[in-house]
């Protein structure tokens, strides 16, 4: 890497050490002077990886100055334009020589099977020190390992996966010696093998958590039923899902899933954990709900992440921010991503609340309107 490249990684790595356990400046007596360090850093982080990324990637460059923004020009993080995450499967966005990433995620080609999104990150140092700290937080907060029973493809079925790659380190770090991995590329979900071993730790006791995308669950679900297996996991068990259930074979609510888990595997709502994420970022969003029952006993759904990550929620319209309760489409701010596209706009929405995010689903419609302009805008800039 470039020296430059090398010091913005650096100063990345520097941030999420010293801040990652901001929430529990709560409980400090120098909490509001944390919390303003903190926020001043990121900002001045943020204008650093927008000058390096509007310097290195010729593309957000012409979109950025189609949005008339620029380094001399934007003095906060939130002026800075984001990205449509469009842009991840028409160009490409790297900073470093991408045929020098020690990494390349890229997307499902679920939506355009023909294009799929490429993210490259020249070290994964960056992006592993982003999952870590978040995953204790919000999956274990009361625990320190856990056994680990993992649904879908880890690194070494695809090593272009970002999941693949999430689902390993959870293993590597957090998983106890007996965790084990339950899909193979010429099978698919060993579902036999998944549920002796789910009857195993029902009859010999000791918490489980089990991982996986969250259509893993129903493939899961339909085994159980077709079997009549009512399995009641030991307490303190635990159900990790993530990637929604739409674009499916068949679609089912989230209720419908959790009741179904409840139902066969007898672990309930609360203690079920969503993580969003996505190829295009370096960083995940979690629900809070097991981290503030072990705090306060209440479980709060809301999603929350790691410092270096911070979400807008902007006018489907205008792409400007609304106020907290109003809806928008999601804007988030990512400084692990910091060799691809800090600011990216996704076509998710949801709303906050001084409690955190709530996603709602995709854009649709009317709601798509701001986003079209924005790749329309990127579209037209990169052909210049």
């Amino acid at each position: 890497m470039r020296p430059e490249s090398r010091d913005l990684a650096d100063q990345v790595l520097t941030y999420i050490g010293r801040f990652s356990d901001i929430e529990a400046y709560a409980e400090a007596p120098d909490r509001e002077g944390r919390a303003s360090e903190a926020d001043a850093r990121f900002n001045e982080l943020a204008l650093q990886l927008f000058a390096y990324q509007f310097k290195h990637i010729p593309a957000y460059r012409k979109y950025a100055q189609a949005r008339r923004k620029s380094p001399l020009t934007v003095r906060s993080w939130q002026e800075i334009p984001p990205l449509p995450i469009q842009a991840f499967k028409e160009l490409t966005l790297s900073c470093e020589p991408e045929g020098e990433a020690e990494a390349v995620f890229m997307t499902s080609g679920t939506t355009q099977a023909d294009k799929r999104g490429k993210h490259y990150h020249p070290t994964l140092e960056v992006w592993d020190a982003s999952m870590a700290p978040p995953f204790k937080r919000y999956v274990l907060p009361d625990r320190e390992k856990m056994t680990i029973l993992v649904l879908s493809p880890a690194e070494d079925v695809n090593r272009n996966s970002s999941l693949s790659r999430y689902l390993s380190r959870a293993v590597e770090l957090f998983g106890e010696a007996d965790s084990r991995l339950f899909f193979s590329p010429e099978d698919g979900i060993d579902l036999s093998a998944v549920l002796t071993a789910l009857q195993e730790r029902e009859a010999n006791g000791g918490p489980v958590l089990l991982m996986g995308a969250t259509f893993a669950y129903v493939h899961l679900l339909d085994a159980c039923e077709e079997q009549g297996k009512q399995i009641r996991l030991p307490e303190g068990s635990r159900i990790f899902d993530t990637g929604g259930l739409k674009g499916q074979a068949r679609e089912i609510s989230p209720e419908e899933l959790y009741a179904g888990l409840e139902r066969h595997l007898g672990v309930k709502r609360e203690d079920c954990v969503n993580m969003y994420g996505m190829t295009e970022l370096s960083s995940q969003l979690y629900d809070r709900n097991i981290r503030s029952r072990f705090l306060t006993g209440e479980s709060v759904y809301e999603k929350a992440g790691g410092p270096w990550i911070r979400t807008l929620v902007l006018h489907p319209e205008t792409l400007e921010p609304v106020a907290d309760g109003e809806r928008g489409v999601l804007a988030h701010y990512d400084m692990a991503s910091w060799n691809s596209a800090f600011a990216i706009l996704t076509e998710d929405m949801g709303y906050r609340t001084e409690r955190g995010l709530v996603l709602l689903g995709r854009v649709k419609g009317s709601e798509a309107r701001g986003c079209s302009i924005a790749v329309d805008q990127l579209m037209t800039a990169s052909r210049r």
